[in-house]
């Protein structure tokens, strides 16, 4: 007779991700997740993988979830540049907010610590970064076509730097302790799309 899990699969998946945004994956311990998780050492590996393995599942779902909820932002009806602008101000925003500033981005983190080397966790670093900036992209697009964006701005181009400078925010916000350095970046970067 085959056990069943005693734990919400889900659930330790989310709460490994919380762990690893928070410190990191060599910060990490296998036995810091089995503490964290409240589940056992082989149950982690039967259901996950290892450590690594962990790790790329709870990147996967942070950018399933930040990926969702941009979509959303940036892709409502009428006009978009304000939802630009409420995307970079609230990047903005949340880099200077006590718990982001302790966390970070978890891209921008895994990309800080595992990029050079990790071709898998790069590859989804990558990935994040050209799904947001299509996403920006398309709203500066549509914004264009609507007449909020100047016909001589280039589009891709403004994305791009917007998704630099929103990476910057999330690390610059993680070790200044003046909110304005942050905040003030943001709104001159803004005045590109005037």
């Amino acid at each position: 007779m085959a056990r069943t899990k005693e734990f919400d699969p889900d659930a330790a998946l989310q709460s490994a991700l919380e762990l690893f945004w928070r410190r990191g994956y060599e910060a990490t311990s296998m036995a810091d997740l089995v503490e964290h998780l409240g589940i056992g050492r082989a149950s982690i590996y039967a259901t996950f993988g290892n450590k690594r393995e962990l790790y790329l599942k709870s990147l996967d779902r942070y950018n399933e979830n930040r990926d969702s909820d941009l979509l959303g932002e940036l892709s409502q009806p009428g006009p978009a540049l304000p939802s630009v602008r409420t995307v970079v101000r609230r990047f903005a925003a949340e880099a200077n907010s006590d718990d982001r500033r302790l966390k970070g981005c978890f891209v921008t983190n895994t990309a800080a610590e595992l990029g050079a080397h990790d071709a898998a966790a790069a590859r989804r670093v990558e990935a994040s970064w050209d799904h947001f900036e299509t996403l920006l992209r398309s709203a500066l697009v549509r914004a264009q076509a609507q007449g909020e964006l100047p016909s001589d701005r280039d589009p891709r181009a403004l994305a791009r730097m917007l998704l630099v400078l929103m990476q910057g925010l999330r690390v610059v916000g993680k070790a200044s302790e003046d909110p304005g350095r942050v905040r003030d970046a943001a709104e001159q970067a803004l005045t590109l799309l005037d």
